[in-house]
């Protein structure tokens, strides 16, 4: 089989799809439309973020079997006509979620210990102990939403930590498991201290996270987002920010990202939000990359070339 790849990943993908006899085309440069012209002549396709693959680019793939994607979601695939049309999906949630339930856990630990806020005066010469006094995790109770690769690997991560209790709401049923009990929205709603996001990027996540939703927590609470930027209002975050309604944010994502990851604004103009997210101390930002790790670049792309492997060989 002929298989394309347009973002560059792991060599070892290339190495041992070569082992199976596939014939490894690269193109790391051309665009979207080039590559549709002649799309028609490969069986697989090999993509991170680089471009959406859409209903009139799989038109064009005759001979398509197979999509890979090296990450978590599918959400630039649209993945209810490849389907259709018989195509293949390989995404490889298994291959970062540990880098994710990390990174998630080290923002939560910085922000309560104020790492980055302390840091920053120390370096400027102040000494202040009692303003960088710290909140520990024994006692809360951390909640979950979305609970599946992502979801259970913070989970996992947090015992050990004598938390009160761990949470999960998922709109899927009996998704719980050792490290955390499965609740509906109003207990999620009344008892949780800290809030993780682990969802996908869908209809009805995009923007879920607003002031109606935010209002209906009975107590104050931390937010942690690794999963998708989209799935929080800014403006709104913000305001909750300022009213004391959320006590500080750890986000990798933002909802300004462009769809490839690469870049976060689509203009030079910054939001009034994210001026705000900049400045404050109780925020922690990072470029996405909780799941961007040494060790998650090889287990992505293993865990495409295994599945592709018990696919079609």
């Amino acid at each position: 089989m002929k298989v394309l790849h347009v973002d560059i990943n792991h060599p070892l993908i290339i190495e041992q799809f070569s082992e199976l006899g596939f014939e490894n085309h690269e193109d790391y440069t051309s665009t979207k439309e080039e590559i549709a012209t002649r799309i028609s002549h490969y069986d697989g396709i090999i993509i991170r973020s680089r471009f959406s693959i859409d209903a009139d680019f799989l038109d064009k793939a005759k001979n398509l079997k197979f999509i890979g994607r090296l990450g978590a979601g599918l959400e630039n695939i649209d993945t209810q006509y490849a389907k259709s049309l018989g195509v293949f999906l390989a995404a490889a949630p298994e291959g970062n979620r540990n880098a994710v339930g990390e990174h998630a856990l080290g923002m939560l630990l910085s922000l309560f210990n104020k790492l980055n806020k302390a840091d920053h005066e120390v370096r400027s010469g102040k000494w202040d102990r009692e303003g960088n006094r710290g909140l520990e995790l024994e006692g809360k109770v951390v909640g979950i939403i979305g609970y599946g690769n992502m979801g259970k690997a913070f989970a996992k991560k947090l015992k050990g930590f004598d938390v009160e209790e761990v949470i999960c709401y998922d709109i899927k049923g009996g998704v719980e498991d050792e490290h955390a009990r499965q609740v509906g929205i109003m207990e999620f709603q009344d008892r949780v201290d800290v809030i993780s996001l682990h969802v996908p990027q869908t209809e009805d996540t995009i923007g879920m996270f607003r002031t109606e939703f935010i209002e209906k927590f009975k107590k104050s609470f931390w937010i942690i987002n690794t999963a998708r930027g989209k799935c929080i209002d800014t403006q709104d975050l913000v305001a909750a920010l300022k009213s004391g309604k959320i006590l500080g944010a750890g986000l990798d994502v933002l909802e300004y990202e462009k769809a490839s990851f690469e870049h976060m604004f689509t203009d030079d103009q910054l939001p009034d939000a994210f001026e705000y997210l900049i400045k404050a101390d109780n925020v922690i930002l990072s470029p996405h990359v909780a799941g961007w790790t040494v060790e998650s670049k090889i287990k992505l792309a293993q865990t495409v070339v295994d599945k592709i492997k018990n696919k079609f060989c």
